[in-house]
């Protein structure tokens, strides 16, 4: 209900979080309330809503598995029409890695490979890869992703490693909360990493992501003018009707008809 009412007031896109366990900062917030599924909920938008984007506002790498997640989201893209765009991160809960068997101190150099199995997966009609976590080689992955040659790739994190991730491997950059001051300080870091690593991306996705507290006509200026290309809006309440009356509130007053 809440996406359709978003489309329809003119949100160009819909974006889901992702934790497997209430632990830690969601415990705190919301307690024993339901966290749905990332994509499932994206799949079930995705039947729901026509031509919004579907993002992942990101999916946290070290508690998934890259194979199956490629043909998860390649499966989605289909189904959706190519709306998706694929928000990804290291995660910052060390409690729910723990929980999750995975390792909280290794994630980073886990995460940049486990990108570059998706991509080789997408891309390669049978995909080999020599790496640390994964070796394989001429392995079929179907369907390939109705995008081409995939999903935007987005990366979350404001820190050093994860803006070294974005300009190595990123096709966009997803960072939570920053201002746009923070976002223009750090910018030269993503730069100077695609330059060294021979990259060059033409359109090349900013999105910030932040609650609707505090946005007015100047702040959205001020984003746009640093490079900022979208801001994700967090609505941070399992309030149903406080979310549709924010929504409608703001796609009044700041989204044009």
């Amino acid at each position: 209900e809440l996406g359709v009412l978003a489309e329809q007031l003119g949100f160009d896109s819909l974006w889901v979080n992702h934790h497997v366990i209430n632990v830690g900062y969601v415990h705190d917030r919301l307690g024993q309330a339901p966290y749905h599924d990332a994509l499932i909920t994206l799949t079930w938008l995705a039947s729901q809503t026509e031509t919004a984007t579907l993002g992942t506002s990101v999916l946290v790498m070290p508690y998934l598995h890259p194979m199956v997640l490629a043909k998860e989201i390649a499966t989605l893209d289909h189904l959706s029409g190519g709306r998706i765009t694929l928000g990804l991160g290291v995660g910052s809960l060390p409690e729910e890695n723990e929980i999750l068997g995975s390792e909280y101190q290794d994630r980073g150099h886990y995460s940049n490979e486990f990108i570059q199995v998706l991509v080789a997966l997408w891309t390669q009609t049978e995909a080999s890869l020599n790496g640390k976590y994964w070796d394989f080689e001429n392995v079929v992955s179907s369907p390939k992703p109705f995008q081409k040659p995939h999903p935007p790739i987005v990366i979350g994190g404001n820190r050093g490693p994860a803006l070294r991730r974005v300009g190595q491997l990123g096709d966009g950059w997803h960072p939570l909360g920053l201002s746009p001051e923070g976002i223009l300080k750090r910018l030269p870091v993503i730069q100077d990493e695609m330059t060294s690593a021979g990259r060059s991306v033409s359109d090349f996705p900013i999105q910030v992501r932040r609650d609707f507290d505090g946005i007015n006509s100047e702040l959205i200026n001020a984003y746009q003018e640093v490079g900022v290309t979208d801001i994700v809006l967090s609505c941070n309440t399992g309030d149903i009707e406080e979310i549709r009356n924010t929504l409608t509130s703001f796609g009044e007053t700041f989204i044009d008809s």
